[in-house]
């Protein structure tokens, strides 16, 4: 991942800790400068590690690599800041995973917009013994999201990460609209 860069010196040289028959050993401290060209990167990444793991600050291709950490799926085609913010919030996303809190938070990172869900699931009871139960038989979820533009959604993208969300049985309904429409026939 980090690779040489020109000008960027060690704070260890290897030349200054070998034995003092090396010190004028011109072969002995050129072989170590080049050694110490290729360690200088390690000893910044080590001195500066807390950086890198804050997703906030971290370099591009860390802010990747620290999404896998966290079983969070980046995909290529969203913008670094929607990347950080979602890396960021993994923690709190995989601790309401599997509530409506969790999905909506879900959806509205990887969307930017205000989403609303409906969800018939739940217990119900009758007070009358052997009556029907009120409510419907078949539980589903509708998300809805409205966005400033819908061009900007990936759907196929939002209904594998609703997919993975529900449990298998309970069929779902994404719709994106634009601000200011509450629905779409559909």
């Amino acid at each position: 991942m980090r690779a040489g860069i020109p000008g960027l010196t060690t704070p260890h040289p290897i030349g200054e800790s070998l034995p003092a028959v090396y010190a004028e050993d011109e072969f002995a401290q050129r072989f170590t400068a080049a050694l110490d060209d290729v360690l200088a990167p390690v000893f910044a990444v080590l001195d500066n590690w807390p950086s890198y793991l804050d997703p906030a600050i971290a370099p591009e291709d860390i802010v990747d690599w620290l999404a896998t950490w966290v079983a969070l799926p980046i995909d290529d085609s969203w913008s670094m800041e929607r990347r950080r913010e979602l890396v960021a919030s993994a923690v709190e996303l995989h601790r309401w995973s599997g509530t409506k809190k969790g999905l909506a938070e879900h959806v509205r990172l990887l969307t930017g917009g205000d989403v609303e869900i409906t969800d018939n699931g739940g217990c119900v009871y009758s007070r009358t013994a052997n009556g029907p139960l009120p409510g419907t038989a078949t539980p589903g979820i509708e998300v809805l999201v409205r966005v400033t533009t819908t061009a900007a959604v990936d759907v196929a993208r939002l209904s594998a990460t609703v997919a993975d969300a529900v449990p298998a049985h309970v069929p779902t309904s994404i719709r994106v609209v634009p601000t200011g429409r509450a629905s779409v026939p559909g």
